[in-house]
């Protein structure tokens, strides 16, 4: 059971470290303007819809790749059936977005992608982690 519990730890703080260092990325690239007030909705809002599509494309690669990543991570490395990683560490990115989703405002396109890819990534990181993990026995 503790290595249960450790593999999906490790598996949400992977796909955490990840989110971060993706979006730093993305924020480098695409930097936001200083003035900005990201307490403000409104100015958010504005701000959001100027964005270029890569942008968008870093946020959501992000969440796609941390979940994907972190679910195989934790399928691989864990005991128990991968179908409860694929929920632990799915269900807390999904969590995780439909927060970021409620709190900044984004275009509706984005937030459908994004809902699906996170469904999407943890169903892959469950598989690939889970067959890797066969191969390897």
């Amino acid at each position: 059971m503790g290595k249960n519990i450790a593999a999906g730890l490790a598996g949400v703080v992977i796909a955490i470290a990840l989110v971060w260092l993706i979006e730093m990325i993305g924020h480098s690239v695409y930097p936001p303007p200083a003035d900005l007030d990201f307490a403000d909705p409104d100015a958010m809002r504005a701000y959001i819809a100027t964005l270029p599509i890569g942008a968008f494309a870093f946020v959501g690669g992000a969440w796609f790749i941390a979940t994907l990543v972190g679910t195989s991570v934790a399928c691989r490395i864990g005991g128990a059936k991968p179908l409860i990683f694929a929920i632990v560490v799915g269900g807390l990115m999904l969590l995780a977005t439909l927060a970021n989703l409620i709190m900044i405002p984004h275009p509706l396109w984005f937030s459908s992608i994004s809902v699906l890819g996170i469904i999407l990534a943890a169903w892959l990181g469950m598989t690939f982690g889970a067959g890797a993990k066969s191969v390897d026995e």
